[in-house]
């Protein structure tokens, strides 16, 4: 359980912040990066959700907010670092991945199929999906950075990935399973341009 008695500690002031294992890391780090790319995504899919009090899938984002906290205790300790504590260490596990899988399995099967790219936007849940999904682009580029430089669980890039292709599949959903998909028209700007 968690307990937070007091959100103002002063310990930050100066540009570092406290893993899970007790080391500081500066704010720019590219662990702490990863971290806050993943926080921001969490938040992004919080608007998701709220944007649209009838949208069918908020009990399975709220599922994967919780799976992207776990991937924050993930990332805080880093694997290797937890052997001296009491209970093992939260990690991601193929368990957090499979309900994606599956997600995107149902979601896709009732799509419109695509015949272009989809541009981001349609619908208010749609379009914050497709934001959503682009934060979560990002923060798989710095999982990805982190796991060159340092040891890191890889079902956590493995996680992200997934979830990239999920929030693309409800974004199509949100747009009444693709109908309202804004469609890429390739050269568009240049129809009719002289000749």
């Amino acid at each position: 359980m968690v307990l937070l008695s007091r959100i103002t500690t002063k310990t930050g002031d100066r540009g570092t912040t406290a893993l899970g294992d007790g080391r500081r890391l500066r704010k720019d780090h590219p662990r702490i990066e990863a971290t806050g790319a993943v926080d921001e995504l969490n938040a992004v899919l919080g608007l998701a959700i709220a944007s649209d009090p009838a949208f069918g899938d908020a009990g399975l984002l709220r599922d994967v907010q919780n799976d992207l906290f776990d991937l924050g205790a993930d990332l805080t300790l880093p694997p290797g670092r937890g052997a001296a504590r009491r209970r093992a260490p939260l990690r991601l596990t193929e368990a957090h991945v499979r309900p994606l899988e599956e997600a995107i399995e149902r979601a896709n099967a009732a799509l419109v199929p695509l015949r272009t790219f989809v541009l981001p936007g349609g619908s208010h849940a749609a379009a914050w999906l497709h934001l959503a999904r682009t934060v979560c682009r990002r923060a798989e580029r710095r999982l990805v950075t982190v796991a060159r430089r340092e040891t890191l669980n890889p079902q956590a890039i493995i996680y992200l990935n997934r979830l990239s292709d999920l929030l693309f599949v409800l974004a199509r959903r949100a747009n009444r399973d693709g109908r309202e998909d804004v469609l890429w028209v390739p050269g568009r700007r240049l129809e009719g341009a002289g000749s």
